[in-house]
């Protein structure tokens, strides 16, 4: 399981006064308002610890303040930067719902147990999301919907996700 959740990431500065425009990617943009605290990973491997001052909405873009910086030639260089979070800080998850992060790299496995591939990719379809599949001992893409009919059990902490195969599936 993955320690670390990217929230965003840093699109462009936003005035003079160190803002930054952050394009979110986390399910709740809201969640900036209550953030404390964020890791900045910049583009030569650094991680650096912010303390958020402030969180504000314009169009697409949550334009954040950090309690570091003050001038936009502090911030010009990290455009590009992935923010990220200690998991402790992310969103609580309802039962049944799991962390697409913990997902990518599971084993799928059908109900008699028999490896299928790995989730190399998880697809929001808006209807359902869709696993797709890299097939074990191939370069062949599947994919799997995310319905009941389909897939039977998810277990992270074990590292596999069985599902029934469905006619036409594979």
């Amino acid at each position: 399981m993955t320690d670390r959740f990217q929230v965003g990431v840093i699109a462009s500065t936003h005035g003079l006064q160190g803002e930054v425009n952050v394009f979110p990617t986390t399910e709740d943009p809201n969640r900036f308002k209550k953030l404390k605290k964020v890791t900045l990973h910049t583009q030569r491997g650094e991680e650096i610890e912010l303390d958020v001052q402030s969180a504000r909405f314009f169009k697409k873009f949550v334009i954040v303040k950090f309690k570091q910086y003050n001038n936009i030639n502090d911030v010009e260089k990290f455009r590009g930067c992935e923010l990220t979070i200690e998991r402790k800080d992310a969103i609580k998850l309802e039962p049944g719902e799991y962390y697409c992060a913990d997902l990518m790299g599971l084993d799928i496995v059908d109900e008699d147990g028999n490896k299928l591939g790995v989730v190399t990719d998880i697809i929001q379809t808006g209807a359902n999301d869709v696993y797709e599949m890299a097939r074990e001992g191939s370069d062949e893409k599947v994919y799997i919907p995310v319905i009941k009919d389909c897939v039977r059990n998810i277990d992270v902490n074990g590292g596999k996700i069985t599902i029934h195969v469905l006619e036409g599936l594979l």
